[in-house]
């Protein structure tokens, strides 16, 4: 099969484009033809300074695509299905920026034909790590909820997420162009971080603060975030710009905050599965949709990851022949 692949941690520029072998489903695995595969920051992080414990790594993440053989032990009714495919390269060697790629069966989720496979292949990480940041403590429908950078996937993600879970949302970003998007996915009021009283235009909107906050820039956010949280508010966040943070111990003690850290690899099994269900259930009455997409051929998968590293607004993905 055609595949990109990296035998070595480093720049886009170790990633190569030729012929691998095709594998084949173990048990309880199911074989997936990709046909666009989403790419996120986590693959171009891996690609740069995570080392192959394999032969080689094909990137990839997340895809979308249909079910072209089973292994042992799953029901061969699959074949033929259309799914969407998460954690495709998590600890395993066969990700999405291929022809196939195997994964187990779980992993490989119903796509309903209303769903395209763009939206498919945007789903994943970033729709899983949202929705687990958003309803981890509980339903949130009537409460505010703060979605930092919410033209970014996850963000995008979390905004339609809450709305469909009947919160209202507010969203941070960065610019209009930005502001554009986070508007199109729902947010009631968009407001500029850099702006010196954006703490106090989400209080004006929120006047007696925000129960959620979905964070992707802990750091230099926190202080804005405990301006405007509520009373047992929720911070979950899911990235990070700096390596530490000055965390004010007493700010978050006193109104009983809760700090909530997320790698969406490792949360607890039951807690993964209520986010692949829960996504599925968005999915299916059409509350979740692109950002405006990006597409790449196979070929130039190291443009791809260059992209997204460079903070591109949209979601890039890899078209497979």
């Amino acid at each position: 099969m055609l595949a990109a692949y990296y035998t070595a941690p480093g720049p886009s520029g170790v990633l190569t484009v030729g012929e691998v072998e095709t594998p084949v489903p173990g048990p309880g695995e199911v074989r997936v033809r990709v046909l666009v595969a989403g790419v996120n920051p986590t693959d171009w992080k891996s690609r740069a300074g995570a080392e192959v414990p394999f032969e080689f790594q094909v990137p990839g993440q997340d895809g979308a695509g249909e079910i072209d053989a089973v292994g042992p032990g799953v029901d061969s009714a699959r074949v033929g299905e259309r799914v969407w495919v998460y954690f495709a390269a998590w600890q395993r060697q066969w990700g999405t920026a291929a022809e196939f790629c195997v994964v187990p069966s779980e992993q490989a989720v119903p796509l309903p034909a209303s769903a395209s496979l763009e939206l498919g292949a945007s789903l994943g990480i970033p729709a899983l790590t949202a929705y687990h940041c958003l309803r981890a403590d509980g339903p949130i429908d009537g409460q505010d909820v703060l979605v930092a950078g919410g033209a970014g996937a996850v963000g995008h993600a979390a905004i339609e997420l809450a709305v469909w879970s009947g919160a209202r949302v507010i969203s941070t970003v960065s610019g209009p162009e930005k502001s554009v998007l986070a508007d199109v996915a729902g947010a009631s009021v968009v407001v500029n971080y850099r702006d010196p009283d954006a703490a106090a235009q989400i209080r004006a909107a929120a006047p007696d603060g925000v129960s959620r906050i979905v964070e992707l820039a802990l750091g230099p956010n926190l202080s804005l975030d405990l301006e405007v949280a509520a009373p047992f508010a929720v911070i979950s966040t899911y990235a990070a710009d700096v390596p530490s943070a000055d965390v004010p111990i007493r700010a978050l003690m006193t109104p009983n905050l809760v700090l909530r850290f997320v790698l969406v690899y490792t949360i607890p099994r039951v807690g993964l599965r209520a986010a692949v269900d829960g996504v599925s259930q968005a999915v299916a009455v059409g509350a979740l949709t692109p950002l405006p997409v990006h597409r790449f051929a196979l070929d130039d998968v190291a443009g791809a990851h260059d992209a997204v590293e460079s903070g591109v607004a949209g979601k890039v993905v890899i078209e497979l022949p």
